[in-house]
């Protein structure tokens, strides 16, 4: 049985997210000690689908091409505005859920219409060109 190439994404991110789940919250860390999120979205996106990131979130920001809130698909990278001159970054694991690396709580998901993250959105960038 073929697997479509959006289920195929699915589950190397699930397989992150597994690999990685409590990985702790370091400004600029990156390993399975201690992570950011740029950082995580980098390595996410070299070790499990070959794609080169930049290594921050401003340069991430611009990667890719732009994708509308209602658009968005499985391996999207989500943006927030979590700070005045800071940025966040996650990317999209199931239809309104996100895999990132939380200040709080580690590589963990979150939901996209949880308030925190709802209030914060600023865009969205898909970098992965799948039928």
């Amino acid at each position: 049985m073929a697997v479509s190439g959006y289920e195929e994404v699915q589950v190397s991110l699930e397989q992150a997210y597994r690999d990685w789940a409590g990985t702790p919250y370091v400004l600029g860390g990156t390993s399975s000690s201690g992570i950011d999120c740029s950082a995580f979205m980098q390595i996410l996106f070299d070790d499990y689908f070959g794609i080169s990131l930049p290594r921050n979130t401003k340069r991430q920001l611009y990667a890719g091409s732009s994708v509308p809130r209602e658009a968005l698909v499985t391996g999207d990278l989500v943006f927030f505005k979590t700070g005045r001159k800071t940025l966040h970054v996650g990317v999209i694991i199931w239809e309104d859920e996100f895999l990132h690396a939380s200040t709080s709580q580690g590589v963990t998901t979150s939901e996209l219409d949880d308030y925190y993250w709802k209030s914060r959105y600023l865009g969205a960038r898909r970098v992965m060109q799948l039928p």
